[in-house]
């Protein structure tokens, strides 16, 4: 919002004259116990107060004024089909990262066990394709034990600067989040057949994680 410098000088001087108009006025006879009134007469604090309140109404007025001329900034970037478009997930190109710790037997064995996920994904995706009333909850406790994902997260998270984390450290919640729901979907009563609606929330669950952990292998 851009104001021309009539408007403003409009602006100020209706708001300097109310300020003038609703000064408080201090009567002659009234005793006040403060400093400043037992050293300045009634009509030099009546002035003193009035010029207080129209410098602190000008002050106010021009910040406010400068706020609205203010560009609006824009929205942060978001970095394509990476970790759902989050604003926090950074391209892998532009990733920080440590090489000496990226070289650490236990980053590299947590990446490997990344790529063991993936795969994991994979292979119930193609039995869910074979058997669309496959339970796959047995190969979901076996292949993904939250203790050692979380670990295996936090560890290939180490070699990254602070901004990359950010992003990873998304992208490995996203992950949890869809596994937990994933084998909340799967629990079905016996005797009841699993329904193409859930069915359809399985394998999209099933193909969000895929992406998520490639999208996360993608740093290294």
């Amino acid at each position: 919002m851009k104001l021309s410098g009539i408007t403003v000088l409009s602006i100020a001087a209706t708001t300097i004259g109310s300020t003038t108009a609703f000064a408080p006025s201090i009567g002659g006879n009234n005793q006040q116990s403060t400093t400043l009134s037992m050293s300045q007469s009634p009509s030099d604090t009546k002035t003193t107060r009035l010029q207080f309140l129209q410098t602190t109404t000008l002050a106010t007025l021009a910040t406010t004024l400068t706020t609205l001329s203010l560009p609006t900034p824009a929205n942060a970037a978001k970095y394509g089909k990476l970790g759902a478009g989050s604003p926090e997930v950074i391209d892998p190109k532009s990733a920080v990262i440590d090489t000496d710790i990226l070289a650490t037997d236990a980053v590299q064995a947590a990446i490997s066990s990344l790529k063991g996920y993936l795969g994991a994904v994979k292979e119930i995706q193609g039995a869910l394709k074979a058997n669309d009333q496959a339970d796959i909850g047995p190969t979901l406790r076996t292949k993904f034990d939250f203790v050692k994902l979380r670990a295996d997260l936090n560890t290939a998270n180490s070699p990254f600067d602070e901004d990359t984390q950010r992003g990873t450290d998304r992208i490995g919640r996203l992950v949890l989040q869809d596994i937990t729901e994933l084998e909340t979907a799967n629990k079905q009563k016996e005797g009841i057949t699993r329904s193409e609606k859930r069915l359809g929330i399985m394998n999209k669950k099933l193909d969000k994680l895929a992406k998520a952990f490639s999208d996360y292998l993608a740093f290294f």
